[in-house]
C-alpha cells in the first residue's frame, strides 16, 4: 500500500500548539544531488565547529542567513536569545509505517495499518533554536500520524564537501535550526533526511504484534503480485511458442 501524500498547508509553532515542538505541513518533492553519497561517522572531521555563540553574534549570523535565503523562510531572534527558523526535512523511509487511523465511536480504538510513506517527500518544519533532533523526529512522525516508536528512526544530515557528498546521522541533542544557521540556507550545503535506524538486522522483537500483522499482509499482497506478474509473462510466452509451432507444421 501507498501513502496518499496529499496534504493540507499552513504552519503551527510551540507557541499555538500544546506539543514540545513545533511543524509545519507544507511539503514538495526532493530532487537527490548529484554526486557519489558517502556515510560519514564524523560530521566535520577535518575542521571544529564553534557551539558557542553570544547574541550578538547570532544576530548577526541570523541577518546574513536572511539575506541569503531565497524561499522567505527567515529565522527571528527573540529578546531571550532563542531564535525560531526553518528546516526542510526529506523523508527516506524504506519500510512500512504504523499509522493510526480515525476514532470510530465512543471508547472504540483507533485502528492502526501500514502504509508505505512516499520517498523523496520534504516537509518543513518551523522549529526553533532550542528543539533537538529527537523533537524534529517526534513532530515528523505525529505529523504523519505514525504510531511507531520514533526510537526507530533517526535524523541524518547531508552535505557536500568538494563534489562529494556526506551522510552522517544527528546524536539525539543536536540542534537542527543551529546547524541550520551555520550552513547557510542552501540545501546542497546542507540538508537533512529522515531515515530509519541503520542497524544491520530489522529488530523484529520492537514491533508490536498489530505491526507484524501488519507487514505480514503487506508481504501476502506483494507475494501474490509477483505470482501474478510471473503467471502472466510465461503465459505470453507460451502463447508466442504455440504460434511459432503452428507456422512450423503449417495448416
Amino acid at each position: 500500500m501507498t501513502w496518499n501524500s496529499t496534504m493540507s498547508s499552513g504552519y503551527s509553532s510551540l507557541e499555538e500548539d500544546s506539543e514540545d515542538y513545533f511543524f509545519t505541513a507544507r511539503t514538495s518533492f526532493f530532487k537527490k544531488p548529484t554526486g557519489k553519497v558517502t556515510e560519514s561517522k564524523d560530521v566535520e572531521k577535518k575542521r571544529h565547529l564553534r557551539t558557542e555563540f553570544s547574541q550578538e553574534e547570532i544576530q548577526q549570523k541570523i541577518g546574513k542567513y536572511n539575506s541569503m535565503t531565497k524561499d522567505h523562510l527567515k529565522m527571528t531572534l527573540n529578546p531571550t536569545g532563542v531564535y525560531t527558523g526553518f528546516i526542510k526535512v526529506t523523508m527516506d523511509l524504506r519500510r512500512p509505517v504504523t499509522v493510526r487511523g480515525g476514532q470510530k465511536g465512543p471508547g472504540v480504538a483507533v485502528m492502526q495499518e501500514a502504509f508505505y510513506l512516499p520517498r523523496g517527500v520534504i516537509n518543513t518544519l518551523h522549529i526553533s533554536s532550542e528543539n533537538t533532533v529527537k523533537q524534529v523526529i517526534v513532530a515528523l512522525l505525529n505529523k504523519f500520524t505514525v504510531a511507531d516508536n520514533p526510537a526507530k528512526y533517526a535524523l541524518y544530515k547531508r552535505y557536500r564537501r568538494e563534489e562529494q557528498v556526506y551522510v552522517c546521522k544527528l546524536a539525539d541533542g543536536e540542534k537542527p535550526l543551529f546547524l541550520r544557521l551555520l550552513a547557510g540556507p542552501n540545501s546542497d550545503v546542507l540538508s537533512f533526511v529522515l531515515r530509519e535506524q541503520q542497524t544491520g538486522e530489522v529488530m523484529w522483537d520492537a514491533f508490536s504484534i498489530p505491526e507484524l500483522c501488519n507487514f505480514l499482509k503487506i508481504l501476502d499482497k506483494e507475494e501474490e503480485e509477483q505470482k501474478e506478474a510471473i503467471v502472466r509473462r510465461y503465459g505470453a510466452y507460451r502463447q508466442r511458442l504455440e504460434e511459432a509451432l503452428r507456422e512450423v507444421r503449417g495448416p
